[in-house]
């Protein structure tokens, strides 16, 4: 069952993830369904919508819609717009969410962000929307990219250019929740390259991450994309520890 919910995840993450939850459903959203009922991401009962009205009372205290500003700092990237603060029902369903090959949930997230005129007023300055790559050997076992998948529904909710085959992984690394700010640095260098850097030549660029912790992950892959003459780099993640 696990070997066959994975191949069609992959399907998925390569045809869009808006196959999922919609009305009038192809015959892959109907398959999805079957494994994917139609769900609240939080407390997972059955609902026709991605988020019940009990659910969506309690999740509002940790919306934040937040845009803070890095221009002065030492990152690479100027900015980081977030969603929610990574917290109680949102943490949980993050959780699920990218460990627990609960794809469906993007949906009861993207909510929120498609009705947010502040996030998307911020993101539309951006030329091409990237997610953070996996490694094939996460890819495989997980069937889909988290980050891809909300980049992907983004990029297409705002007639954005997407790619996800300029930044890739060439290293699986240890998972950064584990380790300590010092060995986060560390763990994540010489694990990304960029290719077709034409691409992103004097572009602005959004990169789309889950969570933002320490900021370790996306600074470095912030700092590849400036140094193959990206003009600018953003971040944009679901939510911030």
């Amino acid at each position: 069952m696990k070997m066959i919910k994975n191949k069609i995840m992959q399907k998925v993450t390569q045809k869009g993830p808006s196959l999922m939850g919609q009305k009038g459903l192809s015959p892959m959203g109907q398959i999805l369904n079957v494994f994917f009922p139609p769900v609240c991401g939080i407390c997972e009962k059955l609902s026709p919508r991605s988020l019940c009205n009990k659910c969506k009372k309690h999740i509002q205290n940790q919306v934040i819609y937040g845009v803070e500003d890095y221009k002065n700092t030492s990152s690479f990237f100027d900015e980081h717009i977030y969603l929610f603060r990574y917290s109680g029902e949102v943490r949980n369903a993050m959780l699920n969410y990218k460990f627990q090959e609960k794809a469906y949930i993007y949906t009861t997230f993207f909510d929120f962000f498609k009705n947010s005129e502040k996030i998307i007023v911020q993101i539309k300055k951006y030329d091409i929307i990237i997610p953070v790559p996996i490694s094939k050997k996460r890819f495989k076992q997980r069937g889909y990219n988290q980050s891809e998948i909300f980049a992907r529904e983004m990029a297409k909710f705002l007639k954005m250019d997407f790619d996800e085959k300029v930044l890739i992984k060439i290293k699986d690394n240890n998972a950064q929740s584990k380790l300590s700010m010092e060995e986060r640095i560390k763990n994540v260098h010489d694990v990304y390259r960029i290719k077709n850097k034409q691409k992103i030549y004097n572009k602005k660029i959004l990169i789309v991450d889950d969570i933002f912790t320490t900021g370790n992950t996306v600074n470095e892959c912030a700092k590849l994309l400036i140094e193959s003459s990206a003009k600018s780099v953003g971040i944009f993640t679901i939510a911030k520890d």
